[in-house]
C-alpha cells in the first residue's frame, strides 16, 4: 500500500491532463471533443511505445537495489536518461512529420482539420515526457514513489490553469480552442521534466549516482538488455492501447456524436485504469526487489495482495460508473444525444473494470520477473485475435453500434485477465519449487 497509493495517484494524475483537456474542450463544441479523441487515439500509440520502453528501467533498478549493487544503479541511471532523450526526439518527429496521415482514417473532415494542428503541438510533448518518465522509473524502482506523485499533481494544476487561459482566451491571451489545450499540455510536460531533473540531481539519495554517472561509459550491451525487456513491454501496451485506438477509429465511422461519446467514456475508463496501473507498478517494484533477494514466497504474497487491492478498487469504480453514467457525461459537454450514447458505453466500461485491473496487475507482476514474451503473445491474441474482430462484427453487423464495439473490448480484456493470472500463478509456483 505504501508503494501503490502514490504511484496510483501519479498515474491518475497523468490521465487527468487529458481529462482536463476533454472537459474544457467539450465546452468549445462536440467537433473539438471528437477531434481531441481522434488525435489522442493516434498520439497515444507513440506515447505507449515510449512508456513501454521505459518500463524496463523499473524491474532492473529494483533488482539491482535488491542486490545492493550501487555501480549497477549508476549505470542504469545514465543509460535510462539517454534512452529517454533518444526516443523522445525520435517519436516526436515521427508524429510531427506525418500528421497528414490522419486523412487516411476516413473521419469527418471537420474533425480531421481540427485534429491535425492539435496533434502537431502535443507531438513535441513526448520529448520532455519521456525524459521525465525515464527518471521516474528509476526513482520508483528504488521505492521512491511519492515524488513523482507530487510532481505530476503540480504539473496538472498548472495545466488546468493554462487550459483555462489558452482555450478560452483569458488574461489577454488569444482564444486558441483545442490548440490551446495542446499548448498547455506541452508546457506542463516540460515542467514535469524539469521538476524531476531537479529532484534526481539534488536529492541526497540520488546525487551520488548522478555525480558518478559522468564516469559511466555508454555501452551497447546495457541498452540491449533494456531493449530486450522494453520492446516486448512496449508491444504489450501497443496491443492493448492500440485496440482502444482502433476502437475510436471504428466508432468515428459512425459519426461525430458517437466519437464524442466514446471520448467521454474512454476518458472515464482511463482514470480507473491508471489507478490500477499504479497498483501494477507497485507490483513490478516489489517483485523485482524480492526477485533480487530470491525471496519467492514473499514475491507471490505481495502480488496476490495487489490482486486483492485492484479487485476491490475496480469493483468500487464499476459501481460509480454505473450510478453516475448520466451525470459524468454532463461534465464534458452539453449535448443530450452525446450523453445518451456515452451513458450506454459507461455500462460496458463498468463491466470490464475487474478484468482491466486484473490483467494490468498480471502484466506488472510478470514484468517484474522479466517474463515479457509470453505475456506479449497473450495481449496480442486477447485484443487483436478476439476483442477487435468481435467488436467490429457486433458493431457493424450485429446492429449494436458503439456498444457492440465496446463489448468486443470487454471480451478481449477478460480473456487477457484470465490468461495472465494463470501465467503468473504457474511461474511463481515453479520458482518456489526450485
Amino acid at each position: 500500500m505504501f508503494l501503490a497509493v502514490p504511484v496510483m495517484l501519479s498515474h491518475v494524475g497523468q490521465v487527468t491532463v487529458m481529462t482536463a483537456d476533454n472537459v474544457m474542450v467539450g465546452h468549445v463544441g462536440k467537433e473539438s471533443l471528437a477531434a481531441a479523441s481522434f488525435a489522442n487515439s493516434v498520439f497515444v500509440i507513440f506515447l505507449v511505445i515510449g512508456i513501454g520502453l521505459s518500463y524496463a528501467i523499473t524491474p532492473l533498478t529494483a533488482q539491482a537495489d535488491g542486490e545492493d549493487d550501487e555501480n549497477k544503479l549508476r549505470v542504469l541511471l545514465k543509460h535510462s536518461i539517454f534512452m529517454g532523450v533518444v526516443f523522445g526526439v525520435l517519436l516526436s518527429f515521427i508524429i510531427f512529420l506525418n500528421v497528414d496521415i490522419l486523412y487516411l482514417f476516413k473521419q469527418p473532415e471537420n474533425v480531421v482539420k481540427l485534429a491535425i494542428p492539435y496533434l502537431s503541438i502535443i507531438a513535441f510533448s513526448l520529448f520532455p515526457f519521456l525524459i521525465f518518465q525515464s527518471m521516474r522509473q528509476f526513482v520508483e524502482g528504488l521505492g521512491y514513489t511519492r515524488q513523482s506523485m507530487y510532481i505530476t499533481i503540480a504539473a496538472n494544476f498548472i495545466n488546468i490553469i493554462l487550459n483555462y487561459v489558452l482555450i478560452f482566451g483569458e488574461l489577454g491571451f488569444p482564444e486558441m480552442g483545442l490548440n490551446g489545450a495542446g499548448l498547455a499540455t506541452l508546457i506542463s510536460r516540460i515542467l514535469m521534466m524539469l521538476f524531476m531533473y531537479a529532484f534526481v540531481r539534488f536529492n541526497h539519495r540520488f546525487s551520488n549516482y548522478w555525480r558518478h554517472a559522468s564516469q559511466v561509459r555508454l555501452r551497447w550491451h546495457i541498452f540491449k538488455k533494456m531493449l530486450n525487456l522494453g520492446i516486448p513491454m512496449a508491444f504489450q501496451l501497443i496491443f492493448e492501447v492500440g485496440a482502444f485506438s482502433v476502437t475510436a477509429i471504428m466508432i468515428g465511422w459512425m459519426g461525430t456524436t458517437a466519437l464524442a461519446a466514446h471520448q467521454i467514456a474512454i476518458n472515464m475508463a482511463s482514470i480507473t485504469y491508471m489507478a490500477a496501473l499504479g497498483i501494477a507498478s507497485a507490483a513490478t517494484i516489489r517483485v523485482g526487489n524480492q526477485l533480487g533477494m530470491k525471496n519467492y514466497k514473499m514475491l507471490r504474497e505481495a502480488v496476490f495482495t495487489c490482486f486483492i487491492m485492484v479487485t476491490a478498487f475496480m469493483a468500487l469504480m464499476a459501481i460509480l460508473l454505473v450510478v453516475g453514467r448520466h451525470f459524468w457525461p454532463s461534465l464534458y459537454i452539453d449535448d443530450d444525444e452525446v450523453h445518451m450514447v456515452a451513458a450506454s458505453l459507461l455500462i460496458v466500461a463498468a463491466l470490464f473494470q475487474l478484468s482491466d485491473g486484473i490483467q494490468v496487475v498480471g502484466l506488472g507482476a510478470l514484468r517484474g520477473m522479466s517474463d515479457v514474451i509470453r505475456p506479449t503473445v497473450i495481449t496480442f491474441v486477447a485484443y487483436w485475435g478476439i476483442g477487435i474482430p468481435l467488436g467490429y462484427w457486433l458493431g457493424f453487423y450485429g446492429g449494436l453500434g458503439p456498444v457492440g464495439v465496446w463489448i468486443g473490448l470487454l471480451v478481449g480484456l477478460t480473456s487477457a485477465a484470465v490468461l495472465l493470472f494463470y501465467r503468473f500463478n504457474q511461474q511463481t509456483l515453479n520458482l518456489i519449487k526450485q
